[in-house]
């Protein structure tokens, strides 16, 4: 088997494994080594193929680092609709009393608190945040 058969096969067992773990890192690893059978199928020596595919492996991990896919968005977890589905949805309050209630949602009682800017006027809120056993809403 020649070296750039090897080097592929190496780079094809990394994306497998990358699509099995789900990290873009190992994908870049995979890329330096596909650069490592290039560098092969140019006819380079080894010590040169192994250092092209560690540079050119690290520099693309650096770069998908300092990427935004490299660095998930931090975002307040009682705010995210990904995480709580209630965020969005629509509440019915028929009375307010000092900017807080007491409403039915999904088969039981929740404290409902109005969010900042919000006016505490009966009629239908949509949930912006869910605080413990709090619903925050703000006019729709």
């Amino acid at each position: 088997m020649n070296d750039w058969m090897t080097w592929l096969v190496l780079t094809g067992v990394l994306v497998a494994f990358e699509l099995f773990t789900g990290t873009f890192y190992v994908l870049m690893i995979a890329i330096g080594m596909a650069f490592g059978a290039i560098a092969a199928l140019l006819g380079w020596s080894t010590p040169l193929q192994i250092l092209i595919a560690a540079v050119v492996g690290v520099l693309a991990t650096g770069l998908l680092h300092r990427s935004r896919f490299g660095r998930p968005l931090k975002q307040n977890a009682a705010r995210d609709r990904n995480v709580n589905l209630d965020i969005g949805e629509s509440v019915n309050v028929d009375a307010w009393n000092d900017g807080k209630a007491r409403v039915m949602y999904r088969g039981a009682m929740w404290d409902i608190d109005l969010a900042h800017g919000a006016v505490a006027n009966a009629g239908t809120f949509k949930i912006v945040e869910v605080q413990g056993s709090h619903l925050v809403v703000a006019n729709t």
